[in-house]
C-alpha cells in the first residue's frame, strides 16, 4: 500500500475522519491538522486512529481530506506546492497533482525558469551564460514553443542575415535558442516543447535529446533555459527562478519558488544593442520601452513584437532598427528593414540589480 499523510481539519467530526481514513487504500504515516475547531471538543485534538504529525515524513502522497473554509483554493495550492517540492503527489476528492518528471543529468547544470512569459527569464539566461563563459566552457539548452522538431546545435553566432534566411525558408527565426546564441556566442541547442502544466511540466518535448547532445560536448557547465512557466524536464543541480511577483505567488508558483536556489523578483531590464547605433533609430521590443539610456536619436519605439497587425503600422522610416530577437522581430521587422536598406541591430536586455556573486556561487564546480 502507498504510504500517505492526510490533511484534516476540525470542521469535520473526528469519527467521520477516522472512518474515512480507515476506508481509503493507504498506509497512513499520520495526519496533519490544518486548522478548524468547530467539531472538536474544547482542548481536544480528536481521535483519528492515526498519529497527528507536523510533516510529510516518509510518505509518498499527500491526501487532502480537508475542505472549505479551512482550506480554500489559495491554501490548497500552497499545500500542493509543498507536496510537489518534496517530490510527493497531492490528491483530493476530485483532483491530483504530480511532480513534474525530470530526467537525470550527469554534468554540472543550472536551469532558469519563470512564472510566465515575458518576465525576463531568457535575459537572465543570457546574463548567466556571459558570466560563466568568462572562465568556463558553457553550453545552453533552450526549449520553446517555436523550437525545432529535432534538437539543433548552433555553434556560431547567427547574423541578422542568417535569421532572415531562416524566416524566408519558413522556419521560426526568433526562437529562444537563436536569441541566446546571437547575444552570447556560446554553443546553444534549441529544443521544442508543447503543452505546459500548472507545476511546469511539459506534455511533449525533445529536451532530453537536447540534454544528451549537450553532454556529448563535455562542457564545464550546461544552462537550461525554460519556456514561459514550463520547467526544463531535466534534474539540474541548481535552479534560478525569474518571477513577476514580489509578494504572494499565485497557484503553483510557490512550488517553483520552493524548488529554486535563487529567486530573481521582477527584474529590471535595460535594452542592450549588440552593435553601435547610427542615425535615426526605431526600437522594436517585446515589452521594455525605456530607451533613455540609449546613445542614439530614437524616433520611434514599438512594444508590439507580439502583435503582427499593430507591428506593421510601426514600421516607420529610420536609418537603424534596433530589434529584439522575439516574436515577429525577424520575420516582420528585420525582413522589412533588409528589403529597404535599413540597418538592423539586434538587442538583448541587461538585467539590472542582480548580484553576480550570488549567481556565480550557483556553479557546482570550481575552475581548475
Amino acid at each position: 500500500m502507498t504510504r500517505a499523510v492526510a490533511l484534516i481539519d476540525g470542521e469535520h467530526y473526528p469519527p467521520v475522519v477516522r472512518d474515512a481514513l480507515a476506508a481509503l487504500p493507504y498506509e497512513w504515516e499520520g495526519a496533519i491538522l490544518v486548522g478548524g475547531t468547530e467539531k472538536l471538543r474544547a482542548g481536544e485534538a480528536g481521535d483519528y486512529g492515526v498519529p497527528l504529525v507536523d510533516g510529510f515524513g516518509s510518505a509518498e502522497v499527500v491526501v487532502d481530506l480537508s475542505d472549505e473554509p479551512v482550506l480554500g483554493p489559495v491554501e490548497r495550492f500552497e499545500w500542493a506546492s509543498r507536496a510537489l517540492a518534496a517530490g510527493l503527489s497531492y490528491v483530493g476528492a476530485d483532483f491530483r497533482f504530480d511532480p513534474p518528471q525530470l530526467e537525470p543529468f550527469e554534468l554540472p547544470s543550472i536551469s532558469v525558469i519563470g512564472t510566465g512569459k515575458r518576465v525576463g527569464k531568457t535575459a537572465v539566461t543570457v546574463h548567466l551564460a556571459r558570466l560563466f563563459a568568462r572562465d568556463r566552457s558553457v553550453v545552453v539548452v533552450a526549449m520553446g514553443r517555436g523550437g525545432p522538431p529535432e534538437p539543433e546545435l548552433v555553434e556560431t553566432r547567427p547574423t541578422v542575415e542568417d535569421l532572415i534566411a531562416r524566416s524566408d525558408a519558413g522556419r521560426h527565426a526568433a526562437s529562444d535558442h537563436l536569441e541566446i546564441a546571437a547575444l552570447t556566442g556560446v554553443p546553444t541547442i534549441g529544443c521544442c516543447r508543447a503543452g505546459g502544466g500548472l507545476a511546469g511540466g511539459v506534455a511533449v518535448s525533445n529536451v532530453a535529446e537536447g540534454a544528451r547532445l549537450a553532454a556529448e560536448l563535455r562542457p564545464d557547465l550546461v544552462l537550461f533555459d525554460g519556456s514561459g512557466a514550463s520547467i526544463p524536464p531535466i534534474a539540474t543541480a541548481r535552479r534560478v527562478l525569474v518571477t513577476g511577483y514580489a509578494e504572494r505567488d499565485p497557484y503553483l508558483d510557490t512550488y517553483r519558488r520552493l524548488v529554486s536556489d535563487v529567486v530573481v523578483e521582477r527584474p529590471t531590464l535595460r535594452l542592450r544593442p549588440a552593435e553601435p547605433l547610427e542615425g535615426r533609430v526605431a526600437v522594436f521590443t517585446a515589452g521594455a520601452t525605456d530607451v533613455s539610456h540609449l546613445d542614439a536619436e530614437v524616433v520611434h519605439v514599438s512594444a508590439n513584437l507580439s502583435n503582427r497587425a499593430r507591428l506593421r503600422d510601426d514600421l516607420v522610416d529610420a536609418d537603424t532598427y534596433l530589434v529584439e530577437v522575439k516574436a515577429a522581430g525577424i520575420d516582420v521587422v528585420a525582413t522589412h528593414a533588409l528589403a529597404r536598406g535599413i540597418r538592423v541591430v539586434l538587442a538583448g536586455n541587461d538585467v539590472i540589480g542582480v548580484d553576480d556573486d550570488v549567481l556565480l556561487a550557483l556553479a557546482p564546480i570550481e575552475v581548475a
